[in-house]
């Protein structure tokens, strides 16, 4: 199941911080200046016994999310010998892959990949030399995608888990590539959360995501592991699908209330809690609910990330209205005493998708245009007051949104794909981590795309 199918297209501080680093700051800030004031060294003691009690109120008001980028991380692809024993899985239509039936609209570029990372396949590019993909269940892979994150400034990923596969025989690869998320983010001094997709979650179900969380706090400590993102002193959990007035058959506004209070709880971590929810959940239209239950909902949790893929087009799309309406959601938010991620993308594109099961869609829906898109919304984020921002998706070949290294070259042949332009492989890398400066203020907020660096 995937996130855009809920609805077809028609001066910031620093984010590298943690509770404990900033409570250290701060007891010292706090002795530096009783000494310089020319305090006696039991009056600095006293001051600085002061600022200790003080401490942990100033590092429970420090959220992970000030002035960061983060990403989506998928991490759904598999190959055949990758350890997985789930074939094809995010590539194959329901023909197999090859060419002719594919899922994906961008071919990653495997350039840097090491020889055992790259996956041959019958896709052959315009020389006719062999085409590789790669497997996210390949610890080495994920490992390099999160040194990526860190080369190019995004501080972080939300990892992808969807709820409709935790009680199904995917469970063991699901935690594989967890675990993968987990080690590569440490290795490179990433954050990373937990992204239950609900999507694909029958009504009544909601027991499921529960029990799932519950086994990966018993087995794997998830709420106080190292590079655990943290929101006002409390680990963060995100919830993705509430409230969105598709047909699908969705958890219901119980469910999500009964999963919201577990995820709070002291048997569910005691966490903070990032709902992802849909574009017109202010206004409750559009692609969202009309039952203003949602809206207490939303107020129960702690962090509001509407989604926003598909929504809009083109940058004038979005100097037009999407900065007046995420500025509207911003004051909401603040009145409710909530923190506000906007989500941007790079461009969209489903055809190979839709054409595996029997539909029909334009190639390259939504175009990139050279990086002016994705910009125009950091650009649009930053003027509307946001102090974050979720960029959807770091690896999502299959609607067309990876912001990694995709190719300039793809296969040619019976499948379409989309060429992301005259422009180097780690463009959408590189905007995503100018994006971040841009809302520390590093960087200024200009309609034109940044200078390279």
């Amino acid at each position: 199941m995937t996130k855009h199918e809920t609805n077809p297209p028609t001066d910031a501080p620093s984010p590298v911080r943690s509770g404990l680093f900033g409570a250290s700051r701060f007891r010292i800030s706090c002795l530096f200046r009783a000494l310089r004031s020319g305090l006696r060294a039991s009056a600095a003691g006293a001051a600085l016994a002061f600022c200790a009690a003080a401490a942990p109120a100033a590092a429970a008001a420090v959220s992970d999310l000030d002035g960061a980028v983060m990403c989506g991380y998928q991490g759904w692809f598999r190959t055949p010998g990758d350890g997985s024993n789930e074939g094809w899985v995010h590539y194959a239509s329901r023909g197999g892959f090859k060419p002719g039936s594919c899922s994906i609209d961008l071919w990653p570029d495997v350039a840097e990949l090491d020889a055992d990372e790259r996956i041959p396949t019958e896709f052959r590019h315009a020389d006719g030399s062999v085409a590789h993909v790669f497997s996210s269940h390949n610890r080495k892979t994920v490992d390099r995608h999160f040194r990526w994150m860190k080369e190019y400034g995004i501080d972080g990923a939300f990892i992808q888990r969807f709820a409709s596969a935790t009680s199904s025989k995917r469970i063991g690869s699901l935690n594989t590539v967890l675990d993968h998320c987990r080690a590569g983010a440490v290795a490179h001094g990433r954050k990373w959360a937990v992204m239950y997709d609900l999507s694909g979650l029958a009504k009544g179900r909601i027991d499921r995501v529960i029990d799932d969380w519950t086994a990966l706090i018993r087995e794997r400590n998830i709420t106080t592991a190292p590079g655990c993102m943290r929101h006002r002193g409390r680990p963060l959990v995100a919830a993705w699908g509430a409230g969105f007035n598709d047909d699908k058959n969705r958890p219901s506004l119980d469910d999500w209330r009964k999963l919201v209070a577990f995820l709070k709880s002291d048997a569910g971590g005691g966490c903070a809690v990032m709902l992802g929810v849909p574009f017109g959940w202010r206004t409750l239209n559009r692609d969202s609910l009309p039952d203003p239950g949602w809206h207490a909902l939303i107020r129960s949790a702690d962090v509001v990330s509407p989604w926003s893929v598909g929504r809009y087009r083109d940058p004038a799309q979005v100097a037009k209205t999407v900065q007046r309406h995420w500025a509207d959601d911003l004051a909401w938010c603040r009145e409710a005493g909530l923190t506000y991620l906007p989500v941007a993308f790079p461009g969209f594109s489903w055809q190979n998708l839709k054409k595996g099961r029997g539909e029909t869609a334009a190639l390259d829906q939504v175009p990139r245009r050279g990086g002016a898109f994705l910009w125009s919304q950091a650009v649009a984020a930053q003027r509307a007051g946001a102090r974050g921002l979720y960029i959807a998706m770091f690896d999502e070949l299959d609607e067309g949104t990876a912001i990694f290294k995709c190719s300039g070259n793809p296969p040619v042949g019976a499948s379409a794909f989309v060429k992301v332009g005259d422009v180097p492989a780690d463009h959408y890398l590189r905007l995503a981590g100018q994006a971040g400066l841009l809302l520390r203020g590093a960087l200024p907020a200009t309609d034109a795309l940044p200078a390279r660096r």
